[in-house]
């Protein structure tokens, strides 16, 4: 007896085929989607890590921040002009500090230098309106302190910087200090608190604030 042989009809191969082209774009869109939150995830921990990385900076600094009476009277008469001091108000702060960090072998510095952070405009190109975390720093504390030293970003996308110093006495937090003063000549805030306001990658402005203890909170006197 003769055996019907019967194969595929056209129809049953192109309902395969569209199964086959259904299942394969559900699995690149599956890959697609889960290579997109990696990169969501990984930009999110990029920017956190770089905020981290530059409040910990700060911090560290700021907390090892420092004024002196010994230097030489005679070269600096005007008080205003002592090659030590803190000055701050609420979006800028200069000081000076022992956390210098010597990045060359033999190089001539010690681990003072003055500090400054402060906004300004990004100067990139196509940047737009962005403002940016300068970070300006100068070993030579022999300078004046407001010029001198390099200047570098040390953080990307800032809508808005601030700064309060505890005040030990009055028992508050105030927007300003300055050792230029007679009644703050001596005396540096007992704590710093730090706040950026920054973007995220969904352009909603996220605030992350912290504090440091400044460790020399007296004049270091003249012997």
């Amino acid at each position: 007896m003769r055996r019907s042989m019967r194969g595929f009809t056209l129809m049953e191969v192109m309902i395969a085929v569209a199964i086959t082209a259904l299942m394969g774009a559900m699995v690149a869109m599956a890959f697609q989607t889960g290579f997109h939150a990696k990169e969501v995830v990984e930009g999110e921990a990029d920017h956190y890590r770089e905020v981290r990385v530059a409040m910990n900076r700060m911090a560290r600094e700021i907390g090892s921040a420092f004024v002196s009476d010994r230097y030489d009277a005679r070269r600096y008469r005007d008080q205003n002009d002592r090659p030590t001091n803190f000055v701050g108000d609420e979006d800028r702060l200069l000081f000076t500090t022992f956390a210098h960090q010597r990045m060359y072998t033999d190089a001539k510095e010690s681990d003072q230098a003055i500090v400054e952070y402060s906004l300004q405009s990004s100067s990139e190109r196509g940047a737009g309106n962005r403002q940016d975390l300068m970070r300006r720093e100068n070993p030579n504390v022999e300078d004046r302190m407001d010029r001198g030293g390099t200047t570098d970003v040390l953080f990307e996308g800032v809508k808005k910087l601030e700064f309060s110093y505890w005040d030990s006495d009055r028992k508050e937090w105030v927007d300003e200090w300055d050792t230029r003063r007679v009644d703050q000549k001596s005396k540096l805030p007992t704590r710093v608190r730090i706040t950026v306001v920054a973007l995220d990658d969904d352009n909603k402005e996220v605030r992350y604030t912290t504090q440091t203890r400044v460790m020399l909170n007296t004049e270091l006197p003249r012997y």
